[in-house]
């Protein structure tokens, strides 16, 4: 079992959590039931994957039974991942009703990996693309992916168009990697055909689809990178999300130490009132009503006051200086980051 198998193991396990536990919360949103669809599917197909490869026989399942369930799940994962950008770009009634019609080529795929896995000899291997049932299970998964991974992304450009800013910018990238999936498949598929005619070889350690130079070329050129950009682009609106956050308290951290000699002046003048950590109390004790409604009155109104009057004299200095309500910076006056409450 290589390292990359491992890792897809354990991403598809975790990844299946993740989505169990938000459809619990969400248990009536349409895309994350298709997401849960793709990640259960794609989790469920990696151990028949490792007996399909090891030649193994497992509660009566030949080799190339393992091979067919696989891909069979493989193909209704895809096909999740089409219902997910369905579901985002289009209301549930209409959903639903794509949906069905996108998965009729399903169907159709599934009937074809279990007729080839029947016509099959036991004794093949199960990546011998010479032996014409296994070329075929490989041929129609290859060309439902591709077809699979361009509808998802077709209709997640669809969905781009019908939401924010930063969700449609993910949902590009995430077109752009679905691309690249694409053009993957299309180079396993000569490659397969290639390989059934004695036209290719077999590489001396072959663990491709196609387990020929062009499906190598495939794999590493289109098939990883369009991974990486997909993931990237689904994971880009939570992190541009968290990176606005993050600017944001960053901000607000400038504004409280450029506020600091203001407190230090109410401390100065209020002493009686002083905020002072208060230790020995239990939590609870700490947050009751009782507890937090100190009487500071005094302290609050003056506070106001003098934020307010600095307010005032930053804009009348601005407005003195250049005329109108931002500085020289480019910035609002009631920003932190504005040059006149240094002047």
């Amino acid at each position: 079992m290589t390292p990359l198998l491992i890792a897809y193991g354990l991403a598809a396990c975790v990844a299946l959590v993740w989505t169990v536990v938000r459809l619990v919360h969400k248990p009536y949103a349409a895309p994350l039931w298709s997401l849960t669809v793709l990640v259960a599917c794609w989790a469920i197909a990696f151990p028949f994957g490792i007996v399909a490869d090891k030649q193994a026989t497992v509660v009566g399942l030949t080799p190339m039974a393992s091979r067919a369930i696989q891909h069979s799940l493989l193909l209704v994962g895809v096909n999740g991942l089409i219902g997910f950008f369905v579901f985002s770009a289009l209301p549930v009634r209409r959903g639903v009703i794509r949906s069905a019609q996108l998965a009729v080529p399903l169907v159709v795929a599934i009937a074809i990996l279990v007729g080839s896995a029947l016509l099959t000899p036991p004794d093949a291997r199960t990546r011998d693309n010479t032996v014409p049932g296994v070329a075929t299970l490989f041929l129609t998964a290859d060309l439902y992916m591709g077809f699979g991974f361009a509808v998802a992304g077709f209709w997640a450009l669809a969905a781009a168009r019908r939401t924010d800013a930063r969700v449609a910018r993910g949902l590009r990238i995430s077109a752009i990697g679905l691309a690249c999936i694409v053009i993957a498949d299309c180079l396993f598929v000569p490659a397969i055909l290639l390989r059934l005619t004695n036209a290719l070889d077999a590489m001396p350690d072959a663990s491709g689809t196609a387990e020929t130079l062009l499906g190598w070329i495939g794999s590493v050129f289109f098939l990883l990178p369009g991974i990486v950009v997909f993931l990237a682009g689904v994971t880009y609106p939570a992190l541009a999300q968290r990176v606005a956050a993050l600017r944001l308290w960053r901000e607000h951290r400038q504004a409280d130490r450029e506020i600091t000699p203001l407190w230090t002046l109410l401390m100065q003048t209020f002493p009686e009132h002083r905020l002072e950590r208060l230790t020995g109390r239990s939590w609870r004790e700490a947050l009751s009503v009782r507890a937090m409604a100190s009487p500071i009155p005094e302290l609050a109104i003056v506070a106001a006051q003098l934020a307010l009057r600095a307010t005032a004299c930053r804009a009348r200095t601005c407005r003195a200086r250049h005329g109108r309500r931002r500085c020289a910076s480019g910035v609002s006056w009631r920003s932190p980051r504005c040059r006149s409450r240094r002047g």
